[in-house]
């Protein structure tokens, strides 16, 4: 067996799925379900008993230890953290909790779980820590990819929380043994995206009428990588990485904010086109864009290829399509996770358009 936290949202969920259809080895999975995290992404697992679902917190130490000690996993995937940068700036607490504190009692549940094992399984062990490229800060235009040896230079509280978390993994490394792999992926997209995120929300706001809204000029350029191609590399480094070390995941796709939202209206124009014929990019509105937002992020995942043989599976042009219909065919996940809470915050982060963009 093995632990994944975090594993009811968006990219847990999606390695927990994987995972069970390709192996038989069970998973014990816990998420403390909060807004992002939703059980209704895991409706194709019910009744089967590899799948062992816990709703709890990380930074419980206790229930940690408890569930342990009861399944004696092999290896630990932690998926958990708040991950929207707009809600940082909004919120911080939450994040400076959940990513670090929450990454710290973690880490001591594990720790003692570890040192409590005899050799073979102590050998055999793995604490698999999944971050971010936002870690490494912003790029210039024409600077080279981040790598693992980049500075860490977090512009944002989610960001600088993700970076605290990462030390916090490499720490108990140095400092107890623990074997800890630290995954950085960049920008993941694909199905069970909770939609405040750029291309979910773009295909719910196009489908619904609503504006499409850019920040600032739209020209924000990320790399991205399709969420099951991103599983696929979390297998293979939990399987032969390296103990103690980094490895960065990037899709090769580097693309402007604004190339996204015309890709995604041009696919929904020839899967799903509007009644009055008229083409999803008039929804396009500029918004004010967020302090701190940082201008370029691109990852270079070629330690990844030359050690461990990972490349990704999909272009962007393959995975793009893979999910705008897989949203098309899912209406019902969709209308599910459009809770209240999300409706408020929506209204919130998107209310005014600015001036002259």
């Amino acid at each position: 067996m093995i632990l994944v936290t975090g594993g009811a949202g968006f990219i847990g969920a999606n390695f927990v799925l994987d995972w069970l259809a390709q192996s038989d080895e069970s998973v014990l999975n816990l998420d403390k379900l909060s807004y992002a995290g939703n059980l209704e992404n895991l409706a194709s697992l019910e009744g089967d008993a590899r799948h062992v679902f816990v709703r709890g917190d990380i930074g419980d130490r206790a229930l940690v230890i408890q569930l342990l000690a009861q399944h004696r996993p092999r290896a630990v995937v932690n998926f958990a953290a708040e991950s929207h940068v707009d809600r940082s700036i909004h919120g911080p607490g939450e994040f400076i909790h959940n990513n670090i504190v929450g990454t710290f009692e973690l880490l001591e549940a594990v720790r003692l779980y570890w040192q409590a094992m005899d050799a073979p399984e102590k050998e055999a062990f793995r604490f698999l820590h999944v971050s971010t490229d936002e870690v490494y800060g912003s790029l210039g235009k024409d600077d080279p990819a981040f790598t693992e040896t980049n500075h860490i230079e977090p512009n944002s509280p989610y960001s600088a929380s993700k970076a605290a978390s990462d030390h916090l993994v490499r720490a108990w490394h140095h400092t107890y043994g623990l074997p800890v792999l630290t995954t950085n992926c960049s920008n993941n997209y694909g199905p069970y995206h909770f939609p405040e995120k750029l291309i979910p929300l773009l295909i719910v706001n196009s489908l619904a009428g609503k504006p499409l809204p850019v920040y600032g000029d739209g020209q924000q350029i990320r790399d991205w990588l399709y969420v099951k191609d991103h599983c696929s590399a979390i297998r293979r480094v939990l399987e032969a990485g390296r103990l103690g070390e980094t490895y960065n995941v990037g899709g090769w796709n580097e693309k402007a904010n604004l190339d996204i939202v015309h890709t995604v209206c041009a696919l929904l124009d020839e899967l799903r086109p509007r009644a009055d014929g008229k083409p999803y990019k008039e929804q396009i509105t500029y918004v004010t864009d967020r302090p701190g937002h940082d201008r370029r992020y691109a990852i270079d995942a070629r330690k990844l290829e030359r050690e461990l043989g990972w490349k990704p599976a999909e272009t962007f042009d393959t995975g793009i399509r893979k999910t705008v219909q897989w949203y098309l065919d899912n209406p019902d996940w969709v209308a599910h996770v459009q809770s209240g809470a999300y409706r408020e915050w929506v209204q919130k982060q998107y209310a005014s358009p600015s001036s002259g963009q």
